[in-house]
């Protein structure tokens, strides 16, 4: 399979997510105007969509349904969109910038932003509540669990904790690595494990993408750290070096560049082996894992 192969990929699964994204969420016309059209403003047109790419690509390997690949990476996307917005306030990171164009509440306001990030969530669950999305009801309660678990206390909102409550202070590579597991990543794995129980993924098969998913969610904010660190504003899309000016323990500020990069490596490595038992029908994954790295070096 060639990057090219691949870059087509992801083009089309980009484009079916977008256009899913486009349908699920309300028109702008519909009242409450304003609130509907900052949830298209913070969800549309921007990102590289990697966690629906992560559920297209699960579901692929588990033969997955299309209908029910979009409305789990729907789902995704929703949360991630939402905790961006919420992320970018300014009672959290106050942020100016996001994907190339200025974050919500600096488009809208303090209040919408706020509201939008509640709509956008719920709007999550309703679109992975869908009737008759998945074969065995038991399942489609299982993906609804996981979904939240990932976006809670115990997931990424508990890993925003964290990470507010250790800005300033010096923590431990193994207190970074919870932290992350939980901000980052726990979305990230969740990716995988909806896209595969979309469809007909056996418990050994989901405990080999579970481990999967913890690798590549540790993975992406390994990469994420040293782009902060190295790339400018206008190839990350939003305000570069921001961690490093706010003081935030990252993992090119523990462990420097270069070491952070064995990680990286290290972490690619213990994907694609995660990956092993599944031969070519994990092939799409294992594509994704190494995008993941080489988008930084």
């Amino acid at each position: 399979m060639t990057d090219m192969q691949l870059s087509a990929w992801m083009r089309q699964r980009q484009a079916e997510a977008e256009s899913a994204l486009d349908r699920i969420l309300p028109d702008a016309a519909i009242a409450p105007q304003r609130l509907h059209e900052a949830m298209r403003y913070a969800t549309l047109g921007g990102g590289k969509r990697v966690r629906p790419l992560l559920v297209f690509a699960a579901g692929e390997l588990a033969n997955a349904s299309q209908h029910a690949l979009e409305q789990a990476a729907c789902a995704v996307e929703l949360i991630h969109a939402y905790s961006l917005v919420h992320d970018d306030m300014p009672c959290m990171d106050d942020d100016v910038l996001r994907r190339g164009k200025p974050t919500v509440h600096v488009q809208y306001d303090d209040a919408t932003a706020l509201l939008v990030g509640d709509a956008l969530q719920t709007l999550a669950f309703q679109s992975l509540s869908e009737t008759a999305l998945f074969d065995d009801a038991v399942r489609q309660v299982d993906a609804l669990r996981l979904l939240a678990l990932a976006s809670g206390s115990r997931g990424m909102a508990g890993g925003q904790a964290i990470d507010l409550e250790s800005v300033g202070q010096a923590i431990s590579r193994e207190a970074l690595e919870v932290m992350h597991l939980h901000k980052t990543g726990a979305l990230i794995r969740a990716s995988v494990q909806l896209g595969a129980l979309c469809g007909n993924a056996d418990p050994a098969s989901l405990a080999a993408l579970d481990r999967f998913g913890k690798a590549i969610g540790l993975l992406f904010q390994v990469v994420d750290d040293l782009l902060d660190a190295a790339a400018d504003t206008a190839t990350l899309g939003k305000t570069a070096g921001k961690d490093a000016a706010n003081n935030k323990p990252t993992y090119v500020t523990l462990l420097g560049a270069t070491e952070a990069k064995r990680l990286a490596e290290d972490l690619r490595r213990d994907a694609h082996d995660s990956l092993a038992a599944f031969g070519d029908r994990a092939r799409r994954l294992a594509q994704l894992t190494d995008y993941i790295v080489d988008r930084s070096f």
